[in-house]
């Protein structure tokens, strides 16, 4: 299932993720003519580091949002595009690529055997794919919170039906489904990436874009602003530290693979 975001609002929410990325696009070997794609593109800030790292190489970002996508055009080059499109719909790009990178985005999808064969699909012979997203035990107080949330009596009947938004497998578990695909060359690995937010303001607008969205979506219009304060409340009691702090804990799942 897609979600709608806003990308203004996540693009000055997501300054963690964003160093995540940028450290990872500044470890990439990369000549300066590579064809890249993005999945998950979101406001198009890494995306665009990365068209600044091939300027004779080209670079597409997607994303299934409209609202990611219209703050993300903004940073459009003559090497650097965004098109509107669900990553499991990759199978539609008739486009060839020598990097697939994705960046804190791959938990939102489900199915991941097919996710890796499009992906090995798209390569050149030679290509790679190099993500980075969230794995077993990541926000683990910010889970439990969500569930406290929607077991209440004032709540739960918005969620009888609810399918969880996201995918996040044990680091062994997914070296198994790498190791099952069409990739022969490939190296997964676990990242320890717990933040310190800086503030309760920072928390909460990590909350708020894009966590809560898939939540709030299942909750009528006279009820958002209930769940969404007991969420936000009970997360800063929750995590706050002694020196004003707010903790949470961030589990990555790492993969690098060659076609």
């Amino acid at each position: 299932m897609a979600y709608e975001f806003d990308g203004k609002r996540y693009r000055d929410a997501s300054s963690h993720q964003k160093r995540w990325g940028g450290r990872i696009i500044s470890e990439l070997p990369l000549r300066g003519d590579e064809r890249i794609l993005d999945l998950g593109c979101g406001d198009g800030a890494l995306t665009a580091e990365l068209a600044e790292r091939v300027p004779d190489g080209s670079v597409l970002g997607i994303d299934a949002s409209e609202g990611m996508i219209r703050v993300a055009e903004k940073n459009a080059l003559p090497n650097l595009r965004f098109q509107l499109l669900d990553i499991n719909a990759l199978a539609s790009l008739g486009e060839e690529f020598d990097l697939v990178f994705s960046n804190a985005t791959l938990h939102w999808v489900k199915d991941h055997a097919t996710l890796l064969q499009n992906v090995h699909n798209l390569l050149s012979d030679g290509g790679c794919a190099r993500f980075n997203f969230a794995g077993e035990g990541n926000c683990s107080n910010l889970l439990k919170v969500l569930r406290r949330a929607m077991s209440l009596e004032r709540f739960t009947v918005y969620f009888s039906d609810f399918e969880w938004p996201w995918h996040m497998p044990a680091v062994g578990q997914y070296e198994l489904l790498v190791a099952w695909s069409a990739f022969q060359d490939y190296r997964v690995w676990p990242e320890n990436a717990d933040h310190f937010f800086s503030d309760a303001d920072e928390m909460i607008a990590w909350i708020e874009q894009p966590s809560l969205v898939p939540f709030l979506a299942s909750v009528p219009q006279r009820d958002k602003l209930a769940f969404r304060n007991f969420v936000v409340e009970q997360m800063l009691l929750q995590t706050r530290q002694t020196n004003g702090r707010h903790f949470e804990t961030s589990r990555r799942i790492n993969v690098l693979a060659f076609k």
